[in-house]
């Protein structure tokens, strides 16, 4: 009986850590409109509860007028930093330009598509 009870005790433990998990989900920051020409950068904000070995964001891509322009991919043992971080990509505002992000969960998936977009001045 003492090996059950513990063995409901590690589960309990383990469980309760992704209890509070969620989707992973991207905030796009990016300027409504820059100079023809111009560089931006173009931040994704990364959030996802419950980050751990077992459990964490295993990519995040970003595309500008549906072509991808910058993925990245984590493992077990390359995981994100934490909970919610960043990643920066600059590009060259040629036109309008159309951008799309999504970041995935490895056990819970992804929040969806995340668009925004910035004009040329």
């Amino acid at each position: 009986m003492n090996k059950i009870t513990a063995f409901c005790m590690i589960a309990l433990v383990f469980c309760a850590g992704t209890a509070f998990a969620n989707k992973s989900s991207v905030v796009i920051s990016a300027p409504e409109s820059a100079p023809k020409g111009s560089a931006v950068t173009i931040t994704l904000t990364v959030s996802h509860n419950g980050n751990n070995w077992f459990h964490f964001t295993d990519w995040v891509y970003v595309k500008v007028n549906g072509a991808e322009v910058q993925r990245w991919t984590f493992t077990r043992d390359t995981r994100p930093e934490s909970e919610v971080f960043t990643r920066q990509v600059t590009v060259t505002v040629d036109g309008p330009l159309s951008i799309e992000a999504e970041s995935d969960c490895n056990v819970h998936g992804s929040a969806g598509v995340v668009k925004a977009t910035i004009a040329p001045k």
